[in-house]
C-alpha cells in the first residue's frame, strides 16, 4: 500500500515542481547569476543610460544587450528580501505589512501619497485581500499634466484612477496567466495580463517591474505607467482616431494604402497585404527585449524588435505610438507600409512562414548522394520553424526542426594557449584553442548546433535565413554520467560533468570557464 501510494504523490509533486512561470524560470536565473554577492540576490540588467532594468535570462545574459542597447550588471535584493547592516547580501525577509506600508517600502511612495489624498488609505490598511498594480514614482512623474487633472477634482477622479489599479484578491505572477483579465475594483473594468515566454510580465501594456511584494491584506505589483480603463475595440479605435483613417477605409473596401489605388489590382492582394500588418499574437511593446520573429494573419513571418526605447519591424524603426491597447488587442502606429518579400506573390495568403536552414557544406556529403526517404527525413531536421539569425542563437537554446528533432545550441569563445586544449560541455570538440562559453560579442567565438559548428552565418534569403555548417547534424548521444557537485551560474542548473569536475580539481590546466563566469 506504501509503495502504491508513492506514485501519485511523487506525480503530484513533479507536477508542482515543473509548472514553473516564465517569470519564475527568469527570476530563478537572476537568483543564480547573484548567488555570488550572497543569499537572495538577484543580478539586474540596466540599460546603459537609462533607469530600466530587467531580471536577466540566458539570452540577455550572454548578449549583454537589451533592445540592442549594452547593459551594466547590478545587484539587488531579490523580491521579499532587504539588507542588513553588516551583512552580506540580503539574509533578512522584508517585514510583513499591509498594502499602504508595502507601496512606501517597494518605492511606489507616490502611488502611497495619492492613496492617502484619495482618502484610500484605511481601505488598504484595513481587512481584506487586494492585489495593487501601483504605479512607480518615475510613472506618476511622467504625466504631470494629467495628475493635475486628478488631483484637482476633489480626489473623486484620483480615487477612481487608483480603484482601476486594484483587483479584490490576491494575485501573484503565477496566476497572472497570459491572456486572462480580470475585474478591477472601478467599475469592474477589467485589466487585461499578458506573461510572455521571456518571462516579462503586462497589465494593460504596462510591465511589472518589481512584482509579487506581499502584504498582509494582499500583493502590490509595482508597474511602470498609470494604466486606465480600456472600453472600445480596435474597430472603435480606429474609427474614431482621424490619423487612422485611410486605414479605416483600406479595411472596409479591402483595398491598400496607396495614395492613388489601382483599380485593377485584385481585391484578394489588398486583404493579403493587409493581413501582413496584424500578427497573430497580442505583441505590447514592453514585452520586446530583442528581435523576434512573429506570424502574422498573411502567414510569412514580421521581425518586431526594438532599439533602444523605439520599437522596430523588420529592423525599421518605424512606430510613432506604442500600445493603444483595445479589449480585443493592441495597435501600434506606423509611419510606412510594410511590404512581405512575397508581396508580388497571388495574395493567397497561403505562403510559408520564414525558416532558418543549417546547410551542410558539399564536403559533408561523401560520394554521390541518392535522396532516399532516410536522407529526406534526415534534412528536414536542418530546418527550423522559424527565422533566427545568428544574433538570436545563445547558448543552451534549444532549437526545434520541421523533422521533430531538438537541436542544442552551444556559443564557445576562442581562446589562444600555450598548447593544443580538448574538451569542452559542448560535446568536447578538438582544435586549437580551449572553447569557452562566453557572450557572443566580436568574431572570436564559434557556435556548435550539436557537435557541428557553424562556418558561415547570415547568408539571408527572401523567405528565411541559412546558416552552413562543415556536417551533416545528427541527433546527439546519450550523456555521460553526471557528478552533482555545487554548479557554477549557467543558463539552467546542470550539474557539472566528471570532466569539468577534473579539470577544476585535479588537473593542471586552468579552467578558463570557471574563471569566466
Amino acid at each position: 500500500m506504501k509503495s502504491w501510494l508513492l506514485v501519485p504523490v511523487l506525480a503530484v509533486v513533479l507536477a508542482v515542481c515543473g509548472a514553473r512561470s516564465p517569470y519564475q524560470t527568469v527570476l530563478q536565473h537572476s537568483r543564480i547569476r547573484g548567488r555570488q554577492q550572497g543569499p537572495n540576490v538577484c543580478a539586474m540588467q540596466q540599460i546603459k543610460g537609462t533607469n530600466r532594468k530587467y531580471f536577466t535570462n540566458c539570452k540577455q545574459w550572454y548578449h549583454r544587450k537589451i533592445c540592442g542597447k549594452p547593459t551594466v550588471i547590478t545587484y539587488e535584493c531579490c523580491p521579499g528580501y532587504e539588507k542588513l547592516p553588516g551583512e552580506k547580501g540580503c539574509p533578512a525577509a522584508l517585514p510583513l505589512v499591509n498594502i499602504y506600508g508595502t507601496l512606501g517600502a517597494v518605492g511606489a511612495s507616490t502611488t502611497q501619497m495619492y492613496s492617502d489624498r484619495a482618502r484610500l488609505r484605511e481601505e488598504v490598511e484595513g481587512p481584506g485581500s487586494f492585489t495593487f498594480f501601483a504605479p512607480s514614482n518615475e510613472a506618476w512623474a511622467a504625466l504631470p499634466e494629467i495628475l493635475d487633472a486628478l488631483v484637482s477634482n476633489v480626489n473623486i477622479e484620483l480615487l477612481n484612477a487608483l480603484h482601476y489599479h486594484m483587483v479584490n484578491r490576491r494575485l501573484t505572477t503565477e496566476e497572472l496567466k497570459h491572456g486572462s483579465s480580470f475585474s478591477s475594483m472601478y467599475q469592474d473594468s477589467h485589466v487585461h495580463i499578458h506573461h510572455y515566454s521571456n518571462g516579462i510580465v503586462t497589465v494593460n501594456c504596462a510591465r511589472l517591474i518589481k512584482p509579487d511584494q506581499h502584504a498582509t491584506n494582499g500583493i502590490v505589483h509595482v508597474i511602470d505607467r498609470v494604466i486606465t480603463a480600456v472600453s472600445s475595440d480596435m474597430q472603435s479605435i480606429i474609427d474614431v482616431d482621424d490619423d487612422l483613417e485611410t486605414l479605416r477605409v483600406s479595411i472596409l473596401t479591402s483595398l491598400p494604402v496607396y495614395p492613388e489605388p489601382d483599380p485593377g489590382r485584385p481585391r484578394s492582394s489588398e486583404r493579403y497585404l493587409l493581413n501582413y500588418h496584424m500578427l497573430k499574437q497580442l505583441q505590447c511593446a514592453e514585452s520586446i527585449v530583442s528581435g523576434t520573429s512573429v506570424e502574422t494573419l498573411q502567414g510569412t513571418a514580421l521581425e518586431v524588435g526594438c532599439d533602444g526605447d523605439q520599437m522596430t519591424l523588420n529592423g525599421n524603426a518605424v512606430v510613432t505610438k506604442k500600445d493603444q491597447l483595445g479589449t480585443n488587442g493592441v495597435i501600434h502606429y506606423i509611419s510606412q507600409l510594410l511590404i512581405p518579400d512575397s508581396g508580388t506573390g497571388s495574395g493567397s495568403g497561403s505562403e510559408p512562414a520564414a525558416l532558418t536552414m543549417l546547410a551542410p557544406l558539399n564536403d559533408a556529403f561523401k560520394g554521390s548522394v541518392t535522396m532516399t526517404p532516410d536522407l529526406r527525413a534526415l534534412m528536414k531536421n536542418h530546418l527550423l520553424k522559424q527565422q533566427l539569425s545568428s544574433k538570436a542563437l545563445y547558448d543552451g537554446q534549444q532549437l526545434q526542426t520541421l523533422g521533430g528533432l531538438t537541436l542544442r545550441v552551444f556559443v564557445y569563445r576562442n581562446v589562444r594557449t600555450g598548447s593544443e586544449v580538448t574538451g569542452s560541455s559542448a560535446g568536447e570538440p578538438d582544435g586549437e584553442h580551449l572553447k569557452v562559453l562566453a557572450p557572443p560579442t566580436g568574431t572570436n567565438f564559434t557556435v556548435y548546433v550539436n557537435k557541428v559548428p557553424v562556418v558561415d552565418a547570415d547568408l539571408m534569403a527572401t523567405n528565411g535565413v541559412v546558416h552552413a555548417v562543415n556536417a551533416i547534424i545528427r541527433p546527439l548521444g546519450k550523456p555521460r554520467p553526471l557528478l552533482r557537485v555545487s554548479p557554477a551560474p549557467s543558463c539552467g542548473s546542470d550539474p557539472l560533468s566528471l570532466w569539468q569536475l577534473r579539470r577544476r580539481t585535479g588537473s593542471r590546466r586552468t579552467d578558463r570557464r570557471l574563471q569566466l563566469q
